[in-house]
C-alpha cells in the first residue's frame, strides 16, 4: 500500500516539473491542480523538491519564502523572470495561465495533467 503523503509530493513534483524555464507558479496554483492547499505544496518542495525546479514557486504576491528569497530570485533572474523590488509580476510570467495548453484533470487528486492540442480540443495525459 503507497504512502498517501508520498503520493501528495509526488503529485507536486510532477506539476512543478512542467512550469517551463522563465514562467513561475504559486503555491496555491500548484495546489489547485492537484487538489491540496498551498502549504502542503511548500511542504512537498521544502521536503524533497530539490530535484525539481523548485525555485519557480513563489507565494500569491510573487514573493520568495524568506528562507531561499536570495538564491531562489538569483535562479529566476537567470531565467530571465523579471524581479521587481522582490516580487514577480506573476500576471505577466504566472503558469498555468489560459495562454499555456496546461489544465487539470476531472480527477484533481491524480498527478496527471491534460495538454490540450493547439486548437484548445483534445487532450493527451502526461505525468
Amino acid at each position: 500500500m503507497s504512502d498517501p503523503a508520498l503520493d501528495v509530493d509526488e503529485a507536486v513534483f510532477d506539476v512543478v516539473e512542467q512550469i517551463p524555464p522563465g514562467r513561475v507558479s504559486s503555491y496555491g496554483a500548484i495546489g489547485r491542480l492537484i487538489g491540496v492547499g498551498p502549504r502542503r505544496v511548500a511542504r512537498a518542495l521544502s521536503a524533497g523538491g530539490g530535484a525539481v525546479p523548485w525555485h519557480r514557486v513563489l507565494r500569491a504576491d510573487g514573493t520568495a519564502a524568506e528562507a531561499v528569497r536570495v538564491r531562489q530570485l538569483e535562479l529566476l533572474a537567470g531565467e530571465g523572470v523579471p524581479v521587481r523590488n522582490g516580487r514577480v509580476d506573476l500576471a505577466a510570467v504566472g503558469w498555468p495561465d489560459r495562454d499555456t495548453d496546461v489544465v487539470p484533470r476531472d480527477d484533481a487528486g491524480s498527478s496527471k495533467i491534460d495538454h490540450r492540442d493547439d486548437a484548445g480540443e483534445g487532450s493527451r495525459t502526461i505525468g
